[in-house]
């Protein structure tokens, strides 16, 4: 009785068989596979060894031709390109040992897939958890297919695909990338290797939403990151985790110690990294990857992610508001003393807004609660105590940046006092919370078209919120780098 190697020879290139392969080669005395492959080991088959080839989709007559010849006494090895495991012939033949119950030897030889080797090309691209994906609908069906795309998208995989396209399968890709972009931002790096290892090797990089399907043939492969992956001096890297530091830009990417140092201004120093900072940066990246929308202006991004980490509230994304440029317009105006002054309706939100953010700046927090005046201003007018506050605040501080987080009664308090021209606010942060006039408030406040406004619109709010948006105001100078947490 004979022997069956089943052997993967590799993506095409002869330098990348390996010698176990190699050595099977040189001892059969057949050698079966797709014609195509013995360009590339005709010169490792043995003198008289025998080469025994067929076309595409004749993969159960080349396995049965194997055990014929194995079961002459021959020693027999079925190539197949890549791994022989991974859409090759491995499975068939065990299947078909099974069904012919046959005693014949078997023995399976790994070797480099077009994946990996695509890889290699590309970067570092499948350094975490991935997945490898045929969009081949012959032996599967689509509606199998497209699952797994879904699944492999919505779990965060990085995602090998294979069989992109032939002649007639040309818009499963198409759907792939759709798909995708449910899941993934825009920006989420693609890499795609066409004919890897071989003399017309193609490498390309690009981004999910600018990927053209149309550059793709069934001789590519495809890899797509997942949401830490990065595109760096031409090359696709994906983090295992191993440095806290985040790049520059909206991905909340990983860099190591080195990049950031050669970053210069762009980067971030790792050293002096607190654990509460650290903390707040791997969740910043947690939100940032799980964002549906995170294609968003960064002064805009970087207020949400402050939002969605002190409430761990997605529906921020729903209700959170801001004017165009606001928080950058706001840092701007208080880092450069136009005005140096914060409002608060209550003590609690100016307790939230961190004390080194403020020395930094230069800038004083001030609540008029507990003023001594208020309590008898608001039952000589008969109205709310935090009314009162803003009435005095308004008169003392016109221009200061006004923050709410409690008490709608004060924010239309604000609202008609600079309907009435007594108050020219720096800007306005509306996220008072509760049941009686607290959408009213906002909407009120939406119409000063001329003022800088973030609001948390509906019933939602609070002072751990309105604090952490003015905390995001202090520190956008970091958001290029999405370095949250400097003031912890």
């Amino acid at each position: 009785m004979g022997k069956i190697f089943v052997a993967g020879i590799g993506p095409g290139c002869e330098e990348d068989i390996t010698p176990a392969v190699r050595a099977a080669i040189a001892l059969s005395d057949v050698v079966v596979g797709y014609k195509y492959y013995f360009a590339f080991i005709r010169e490792l088959v043995k003198e008289g060894g025998e080469c025994i080839d067929s076309g595409m989709r004749r993969e159960r007559e080349r396995a049965s031709l194997a055990f014929e010849y194995a079961e002459q006494g021959k020693t027999v090895c079925v190539v197949s390109s890549g791994d022989a495991g991974i859409y090759g012939m491995a499975p068939l033949i065990w299947e078909m040992k099974r069904e012919r119950n046959a005693e014949t030897e078997i023995e399976v030889l790994p070797g480099i897939s077009a994946f990996q080797k695509a890889a290699a090309l590309l970067g570092a691209p499948i350094g975490h958890d991935f997945c490898v994906i045929s969009l081949s609908d012959l032996l599967t069906p689509w509606e199998k297919i497209e699952q797994r795309i879904r699944a492999a998208a919505t779990a965060d995989f990085i995602t090998a695909v294979y069989n992109p396209k032939s002649e007639g399968r040309y818009w499963q890709l198409y759907r792939l990338k759709e798909i995708f972009l449910q899941e993934r931002a825009a920006n989420t790096p693609v890499g795609f290797v066409r004919q890897a290892g071989r003399a017309d090797e193609e490498v390309k990089l690009t981004t999910l939403d600018d990927f053209d399907p149309e550059q793709v043939d069934m001789f590519t492969v495809v890899l797509i990151g997942n949401s830490q992956s990065y595109l760096w001096r031409d090359k696709f890297i994906t983090p295992r985790g191993y440095y806290t530091s985040i790049a520059p830009g909206d991905g909340g990417k990983v860099l190591s110690v080195e990049m950031v140092q050669e970053n210069g201004s762009g980067g971030v120093s790792l050293s002096g990294i607190k654990p509460g900072q650290e903390i707040m940066m791997r969740s910043f990246r947690t939100i940032a990857s799980e964002l549906k929308n995170p294609d968003l202006p960064l002064d805009r991004k970087w207020a949400l992610l402050h939002a969605i980490h002190t409430t761990a509230d997605f529906d921020m994304e729903n209700i959170f508001y801001a004017d165009e440029g606001s928080v950058g317009r706001l840092y701007k105006a208080l880092s450069e003393r136009e005005v140096d002054t914060i409002i608060t309706d209550v003590t609690m939100v100016a307790s939230g807004i961190r004390k080194g953010a403020l020395e930094r700046l230069g800038v004083k927090v001030k609540c008029y609660l507990d003023d001594s005046r208020i309590k008898e201003m608001a039952s000589e007018l008969n109205i709310t105590r935090t009314q009162a506050g803003i009435r005095l605040a308004v008169e003392e501080h016109p221009n200061a940046l006004y923050v709410f987080g409690n008490a709608p009664t004060a924010l239309m308090e604000l609202c008609r006092l600079i309907r009435q021209g007594k108050a020219k606010p720096l800007g306005v942060i509306g996220a008072p919370v509760g049941f009686v006039n607290v959408k009213e408030s906002k909407h009120m406040l939406k119409s000063f078209t001329d003022i800088p406004k973030i609001i948390i619109e509906g019933r939602k709010g609070g002072s751990n919120l309105a604090a952490t948006l003015v905390n995001a105001v202090l520190c956008f100078d970091d958001a290029k780098d999405l370095f949250p947490g400097r003031d912890l």
